[in-house]
């Protein structure tokens, strides 16, 4: 089975290579790290390999065998980077959508061997013929939803891009082994974590507004009761 790549097969213009080759080279002239991109002072998404017991629990896969255990890590790899693919292009140096491409070419087969897998599993534990079908198919949409976030989104696209830059050099039947070791840390960053050494200020800004209740207002101007509630709220002495 041949997976679709994202993108236009990467084919860029003149100008945007040569935006990108710009980027490349004030990268190496700050020789700023890759979690600089995001952070000064990252959060650590680190966590130790996966055991099969806690890949079964994290990935849904109760009483899988060791070979589903391997497919459903590949499988929850893809589905992470291709999410990354997605909701990532917001910085282009992370190179989400490359790294999404090359992993699917290069490994392919094992990715075709995951799929095959655990699509046995579902036969073997929810039923043959169309009901393991339909269990493999909502199992693929839900592990796609469990990897899109909004408020972690820097922290999980950091991770992603680490993970998905480890993938893309291992050799050819070894992507289990990056997402056993690479799993954990997405989904860690999955749960809000900023900026460790200066905070978050601007986005862990909020902004206060007074009540738009119809009862507060007369002829475009706040009624005195209100506006008393107002004042309290922001901290306006009388």
């Amino acid at each position: 089975m041949a997976f679709r790549s994202i993108g236009r097969s990467i084919g860029r213009s003149a100008a945007h290579r040569a935006a990108l080759g710009l980027a490349a080279m004030g990268a190496a002239l700050t020789a700023q790290p890759a979690a600089a991109q995001f952070f000064w002072s990252p959060p650590d998404f680190s966590t130790p390999p996966l055991t099969d017991a806690e890949a079964a629990t994290a990935l849904g896969l109760p009483g899988a065998t060791p070979a589903e255990i391997k497919a459903g890590l590949v499988w929850n790899l893809r589905a992470a980077l291709n999410v990354a693919a997605l909701q990532c292009q917001f910085e282009p140096t992370l190179l989400s959508i490359s790294n999404y491409n090359a992993t699917i070419a290069h490994h392919d087969a094992e990715l075709d061997a995951a799929q095959a897998t655990l699509l046995g599993y579902f036969q073997r534990t929810v039923g043959k013929g169309k009901p393991g079908q339909m269990a493999s198919d909502q199992y693929g949409t839900r592990i796609y939803s469990g990897y899109s976030t909004v408020q972690a989104q820097r922290g999980f696209c950091q991770a992603a891009a680490l993970v998905g830059r480890q993938s893309i050099f291992a050799q050819r039947g070894t992507l289990n082994e990056v997402a056993r070791s690479g799993l954990g840390s997405i989904k860690k960053s999955l749960i809000l974590a900023g900026e460790q050494f200066y905070g978050d200020p601007g986005r862990s800004y909020s902004l206060a507004l007074p009540s738009f209740d119809p009862k507060c207002w007369k002829k475009g101007k706040m009624t005195p009761a209100c506006q008393i509630a107002w004042n309290q709220k922001i901290g306006v002495q009388p």
